[in-house]
């Protein structure tokens, strides 16, 4: 994994916090459709038709990125590095049929978020898949922990409304 090591400027980590923050929301508007889509036809077919979509998208964007400069479309990235669709297919089902039961949109997302941060500790902690080693600080752990109070929050107000 290529990481840059240049230290960027502020206006450069406020872009990146923007876009991740609203990549968020744009995981949780889809998450909220594929599911719409389950309910009407199945999570399978949810799964089907987002991914459609999306690589239908995805090749738009190559052939637009390629008309502007050559591409190299493999690069050398690792075997692993092209399982991300087969993950996201699994996602998007398993999110489909969590979202459509007592858990909620709500409780999904909060527990994914639980997971992606302890995934995201472990992964730093093992310098998993080319990241660098990063021993967790303190304030990693009561962020964990944090999340995971949240998620069970969110998970019982819902599983117990008012």
């Amino acid at each position: 994994m290529h990481l840059d090591k240049a230290k960027p400027s502020t206006l450069r980590i406020v872009q990146i916090h923007a876009l991740a923050f609203l990549s968020g929301g744009l995981l949780s508007f889809m998450l909220l459709a594929n599911g719409a889509l389950a309910e009407y036809t199945s999570p399978a077919f949810a799964s089907w038709g987002a991914h459609a979509t999306g690589s239908m998208t995805a090749l738009g964007i190559l052939l637009l990125a390629a008309t502007r400069r050559k591409q190299n479309w493999v690069g050398g990235a690792p075997v692993w590095a092209f399982s991300g669709g087969l993950f996201g297919a699994l996602i998007v089902t398993v999110t489909a049929i969590a979202m459509n039961s007592d858990l909620s949109l709500a409780g999904t997302l909060a527990m994914g978020l639980a997971g992606q941060a302890l995934f995201g500790l472990v992964a730093d902690r093992l310098g998993m898949f080319g990241l660098p080693v990063r021993r967790p600080k303190w304030q990693d752990i009561a962020a964990l922990a944090l999340v995971f109070a949240g998620s069970v929050a969110i998970i019982l107000s819902v599983s117990n409304p008012t």
